[in-house]
């Protein structure tokens, strides 16, 4: 069995204001979160590998992409680190041959409370639909991995990312590690979502797991409100994007790569 891990940070136990995410220019304060991510993909690892799993693939999805210890994993994973500029991004290296895609420290989408932490890609935009649905992080790249006919079986993050994505992917198994109100979060300990993580992870593999895929929509419509109205300005001279207000942008597009193609441009 093939497994595809991509992992952030936001949304593991630990963190809950800015500093703590800043891996490359906050270290000291960072440092500690970045170890708890690697044990949480561990976790994650470990979980999968006891159901059967034999080649596990992480990609590293937050900020450098340096943030992972690849000492601490298995030795049948393998790390892709940095940037390569592939539309995929958060789930690049993800193709038709993986049996199932997990998704470990994601957080809340742009404009929801459910993470002091919470965006979509960047902090310009206040609120990202498509179709009318609320857009996060994991709606964008599990759709991608949707693409490649490889179904998101686990997501891991705060409660109301969970619960927002449960109509996203069928059979989704979900461990809310955390639960964000305002600026503040109440977290479980890191040994304990290690431990649902790796349960979870293990029982979304197992034997006879679904494969069902997302279906994605045949008409995609995006939506942007961005917190700038030079941001939607700029935005909307980026192919197929218009303004549809002061400070909002709107793509209309049948093809979903068209999306994931303008994310490093407008998100």
């Amino acid at each position: 069995m093939k497994v595809f891990i991509s992992a952030d940070i936001e949304g593991i136990t630990t963190t809950t204001i800015w500093d703590e995410t800043h891996t490359m220019t906050d270290p000291g304060k960072a440092a500690p979160h970045a170890r708890q991510m690697t044990l949480e993909v561990k976790a994650a690892c470990e979980g999968a590998i006891a159901a059967g799993a034999t080649e596990i693939v992480v990609k590293d999805a937050h900020g450098s992409a340096t943030n992972i210890d690849m000492t601490m994993l298995p030795e049948c994973v393998k790390l892709i680190r940095g940037w390569s500029g592939h539309p995929y991004q958060m789930v690049q290296g993800v193709d038709s041959s993986f049996d199932a895609a997990m998704f470990i420290g994601y957080h809340s989408a742009a404009g929801r409370c459910g993470s002091p932490l919470s965006h979509t890609f960047s902090g310009k935009t206040n609120k990202v639909r498509i179709n009318d649905m609320i857009c996060s992080e994991f709606l964008l790249y599990s759709w991608a991995c949707a693409l490649e006919g490889v179904p998101a079986v686990l997501l891991s993050g705060d409660k109301t990312l969970c619960e927002d994505s449960a109509a996203i992917c069928p059979n989704l198994k979900t461990v809310a590690v955390k639960e964000g109100f305002g600026g503040s979060t109440c977290a479980i300990s890191p040994e304990l979502a290690c431990r649902r993580i790796r349960e979870a992870a293990e029982s979304a593999l197992a034997p006879g797991f679904s494969k069902e895929v997302f279906t994605l929509p045949e008409h995609f419509v995006l939506e942007l409100q961005y917190k700038e109205v030079k941001d939607s300005v700029r935005a909307s001279f980026y192919p197929g994007c218009k303004l549809a207000g002061d400070t909002t942008v709107v793509m209309e597009t049948d093809d979903f790569m068209d999306i994931l193609r303008s994310v490093p441009f407008i998100f």
